[in-house]
């Protein structure tokens, strides 16, 4: 019997082409090609996770169709000739085992091409310095190179290069392709009116902005024939004011809906941070973000297929999309590579296994010089250390100590219950989930909310036995007799020694952001980071009057900490109008306020407050941990997560705890 999500999982065929759901992982750059950019084995495996998984459609990001004069990432694929054909055919041949598609997401990124990795000044429509050649150039502490304008003999050749990308996919036995003509690339930069100025007949009107795109789709079903599917992403808004809007995409579609099979709507623009948001959402943005483009396009379009993408968390978001008839696929990055596995678990009834992405950025932040990995899923890249994510049975059957019930406790408990080890988990508090349980106060943590139920799931299922409310001791490993201890006993506040610092009125942010200590309604918050923004927030939304003082001259502390989330909480300290005194020292605690002092003049001052929170950061339980360490083996004793070392991320803790559980 089916499962209930009748729609998502209905197959459908496109120019005689089975498709055998409307799953499409969103195109991820990995990473993880060769040297000389090729498909290698750590991809296939990679890849092959997601395959597994279910979705119909395996897509890669960003292959250049000449890597020589347009390259933006360590490791990506390219198309430049035909030594890529038996290297991609093992990628397209593994996929087609899964009875899914693999495709490549085919582009020329123009102007955002890096210098320093090609040797040559990016091409464009026209001649500029963008954003992104500016960034470069603070970067690398030169110049700003302006782009070249492509001339038409550039023109004619570059479109053959995008054609025979696709026929090179074509020759790997592919059966699709997606062509990338958003998100400000090159066929993107002919098509705006951001980036084109030309005068002659590829600039102007829009008909003319779009040749260039044209001839693409044109020469490129000319050489891979009749039976071959062409996607085609689109930035349905760039967002930009000077870009293009909306209303004039919907003309764009109607001059190339007849050339394309799939229209992949998505928007905003890659080269411009302050428009990237728009199309790689984070935490505080709303789910779904650009699907209401995609069911306006299909109102006006109700003949062409549609595919959605950003922010659609979960098959079930897409069995409602599907069903509405607000798109005809459903296109997912960072929640397929969270779990690979999410249809194959929701199309079984497993739905309440599925560990849901963060939308942290984590996965990009890698990108700058190390392969793609997951805050939540520690598997992603290490495919080929465990296939299909999967750990191997343990050869000999050991007792096992886990302390502590947060994210790294409960990730190393599963593992070791997977392999077949007797685990007891400590837990020294009423509940599991740690700290990440002030970390999803605030009401845009749903993302993080979601993923503490997933991992109290998680702790409840894995088999082993949890010990609430215990504070595990050395006595009691010793009592035991322990073959193996696994600390993740995490980190605490860290409390400057300063006068007044211990007065009844002083607490940890998230304590006071809980209501689990008093708070007055003159607050002072100590530190500008996350913990200390959020709390901010939160207090202020509960009519607190609420000040926040930062060591730092800026908002370093935020930027490093906000997950790519750092302008929308920018916005919500304008919005609520929250005080930010930046330089300012904590000097002392007083019973009505605190003495600081102003960095830039060296002057003292008061402010009154009747409660002050800290939130400058934590520091790892080394005393604690290492009393532990000593109960068992020296060489089957392992510290993770947070008290081993702080990490920007949870992903310290996952990562840590699969390393720590895989081997014991």
């Amino acid at each position: 019997m089916g499962s209930k999500y009748r729609h998502v999982f209905s197959p459908i065929r496109i120019r005689g082409i089975d498709f055998k759901n409307r799953i499409e992982l969103a195109p991820p750059s990995l990473n993880l090609a060769s040297k000389d950019n090729r498909v290698t084995p750590e991809f296939i495996d990679l890849n092959r996770s997601i395959a597994y998984g279910g979705a119909a459609i395996i897509n890669v990001g960003n292959v250049m169709v000449d890597i020589k004069e347009a390259a933006d990432e360590e490791r990506q694929l390219e198309l430049g000739s035909d030594d890529c054909i038996l290297p991609l055919s093992r990628f397209s041949e593994m996929c087609e085992g899964f009875g899914a598609h693999a495709c490549l997401e085919i582009n020329h990124i123009g102007q955002d091409s890096n210098v320093e990795k090609t040797g040559v000044r990016p091409y464009s429509a026209s001649s500029y310095i963008p954003q992104r050649q500016i960034d470069h150039a603070k970067q690398y502490g030169r110049e700003p190179y302006a782009t070249i304008e492509m001339s038409k003999e550039k023109i004619k050749e570059t479109v053959e290069k995008y054609a025979m990308g696709a026929l090179r996919a074509k020759k790997a036995g592919m059966k699709m392709c997606m062509i990338h003509g958003g998100h400000g690339n090159l066929i993107n930069q002919f098509s705006s009116p951001l980036y084109n100025f030309r005068t002659d007949e590829y600039g102007g009107s829009l008909e003319n902005r779009v040749r260039f795109c044209i001839e693409i789709l044109d020469r490129t079903r000319e050489l891979v024939g009749e039976d071959f599917v062409i996607e085609f992403r689109i930035s349905a808004d760039e967002m930009h004011p000077k870009g293009m809007h909306f209303d004039e995409t919907l003309k764009f579609i109607e001059l190339i809906k007849d050339k394309i099979d799939i229209l992949h709507v998505s928007a905003g623009l890659h080269g411009d941070f302050a428009y990237f948001r728009y199309w790689y959402q984070n935490y505080m943005m709303k789910r779904e973000y650009n699907v209401h483009y995609a069911e306006k396009i299909k109102k006006a379009f109700p003949d062409l297929l549609v595919n959605t993408v950003g922010s659609i968390m979960n098959i079930a978001r897409a069995e409602e999309i599907i069903k509405s008839g607000k798109a005809d696929f459903v296109s997912m990055c960072r929640p397929l590579l969270a779990d690979p596995e999410m249809p194959r678990k929701y199309a079984e009834g497993r739905e309440d296994e599925h560990r849901p992405c963060l939308r942290c950025q984590y996965c990009g932040s890698r990108l700058m010089g190390k392969v793609i990995n997951c805050a939540v899923n520690p598997f992603l890249s290490n495919e080929q250390e465990f296939p299909l994510g999967k750990v191997p049975p343990a050869p000999v059957k050991k007792k096992v100590a886990v302390i502590g019930g947060g994210p790294a406790g409960i990730v190393a408990a599963d593992v070791l219950c997977q392999r077949g080890h007797d685990v007891t988990l400590y837990e020294k508090t009423g509940r599991l989930g740690g700290t990440l349980n002030y970390a999803a106060l605030p009401d845009f943590k749903q993302d993080l909310a979601d993923y503490v139920a997933y991992l109290k799931r998680l702790a409840a299922r894995s088999g082993a036995k949890i010990l609430l409310n215990t504070e595990c001791t050395k006595d009691i490993l010793d009592a035991e007799n322990y073959d193996a201890v696994i600390v993740a006993i995490g980190a605490r506040p860290i409390i400057p020694k300063l006068p007044g610092i211990d007065k009844p009125h002083v607490h940890w942010a998230p304590h006071a952001e809980a209501h689990e200590v008093p708070c007055g309604d003159k607050v002072v918050i100590v530190g500008a980071g996350a913990v200390g923004i959020e709390a901010a927030v939160d207090l202020k939304k509960e009519g607190k009057d609420v000040t926040v003082i930062e060591m730092l001259d800026g908002y370093q502390s935020l930027q490093a900490s906000a997950s790519g989330a750092f302008d929308d909480l920018m916005n919500l300290i304008r919005e609520l109008e929250i005080p930010v005194l930046l330089g300012t020292r904590l000097d002392a605690v007083e019973d009505d306020g605190i003495l600081c002092t102003d960095l830039k003049t060296n002057q003292s001052k008061k402010i009154p407050a009747d409660t002050v929170l800290l939130a400058i950061g934590v520091s790892p339980k080394h005393d604690e941990a290492d009393t532990l360490r000593r109960s068992c083996p020296e060489t089957s004793a392992f510290l993770i997560g947070d008290c081993h070392h702080v990490g920007d991320n949870i992903a310290n803790a996952t990562m840590s705890a699969l390393k720590a559980a895989a081997y014991i």
